[in-house]
């Protein structure tokens, strides 16, 4: 496994970390398989560890609290995050900070995650929607200072709206911000032209999120794809996004190497960019862990593999459906 810097915290993370949404609650989740496949990753080097309160109502931080309790040799870095009050995603601008996330609000959640993972401080605390209208009300901002103060949180970050990387970048800019974690895959390539240079200048970490574009780059995903009753990717994948992100699929079959899977492809790609700290795809089984921890070994993509796949940048916009 190959650590990178993550920013200004200094903290040497895994480039490979872990994304624990599927763990929370999904159909066809399993906890003992969960946590056999936790275990996997940390015996492999990975010890970025990505959940959230809104992953099972802290079922998912559990596991991860489990998780850090069963290594008490390895430090594994705990990030979460914060569910806004009226449990609405993704942000929009009518939403108002007191609908959101109030200082009461980020409090009382912070102590919720705390208690689940049964640690006295979480690593990185994020705000798990975001939008730029509330930059400037200094009560997040308190409510993020007090809790650094007090040592619940060693840093805080924000997890940017589906296709809206530049809608955070104001929050950044108040300095009270150590991580961003965005939407950055084949496809959705917008974060490297703007965001990505204000996170080098300013030195904030890059979470990159949703790496297989929810199952799109593993090249799984066909327009004939159906899903089980309750699965979120069902109402994602309704038949307007279902069909085209098949045919954006299909188009690059034809460009993954010989012996590697898209999968393979689509993590290396994202690994060619060293602005990125850590890439958090989901891994509930075995086989996916050890396929994804194999990608971080330096080799990267060729440079003509790696120009073809610039050429299939795709920019979408927030929907309905996008969520």
């Amino acid at each position: 496994m190959i650590y990178r810097r993550f920013g200004k915290t200094n903290w040497q993370v895994s480039e490979i970390g872990y994304g624990m949404w599927g763990m929370g609650g999904w159909t066809e989740s399993d906890d003992v398989l969960s946590s056999k496949s936790l275990d996997l990753a940390v015996e492999h080097g990975v010890n970025f560890f990505d959940t959230a309160w809104g992953y099972g109502e802290g079922h998912s931080e559990q596991l991860l609290g489990a998780l850090v309790h069963r290594h008490p040799d390895r430090k594994l870095y705990t990030a979460s995050k914060i569910p806004p009050k009226n449990f609405k995603w993704p942000a929009k601008p009518e939403y108002t900070m007191a609908e959101s996330y109030p200082a009461s609000h980020i409090v009382e959640f912070t102590e919720k995650t705390l208690r689940n993972l049964r640690l006295e401080q979480l690593d990185l605390m994020q705000f798990h929607t975001w939008d730029d209208g509330w930059t400037h009300q200094e009560e997040w901002q308190r409510a993020v200072e007090d809790l650094k103060k007090s040592g619940k949180i060693a840093a805080m970050g924000i997890s940017m709206n589906r296709w809206e990387p530049e809608n955070g970048i104001k929050a950044l800019k108040t300095g009270l911000i150590d991580a961003v974690q965005v939407i950055y895959n084949i496809f959705d390539q917008a974060p490297e032209d703007v965001l990505f240079p204000i996170c080098e200048a300013m030195d904030i970490a890059v979470i990159a999120r949703v790496p297989f574009d929810e199952g799109t780059l593993t090249g799984s995903i066909t327009k004939e794809t159906t899903f089980p009753e309750g699965d979120w990717r069902g109402t994602y994948f309704v038949p307007e996004n279902l069909i085209s992100s098949a045919e954006k699929a299909d188009q690059l079959r034809s460009v993954v190497p010989e012996g590697m899977t898209m999968a393979e492809m689509a993590l290396r790609f994202i690994l060619m960019n060293k602005t990125v700290s850590t890439i958090i795809p989901g891994m509930r089984k075995a086989r996916n862990v050890l396929a994804n921890v194999a990608t971080s070994d330096g080799r990267g993509l060729s440079k003509n593999v790696f120009d073809t796949l610039r050429d299939h940048r795709w920019d979408r916009q927030p929907t309905s459906w996008s969520q």
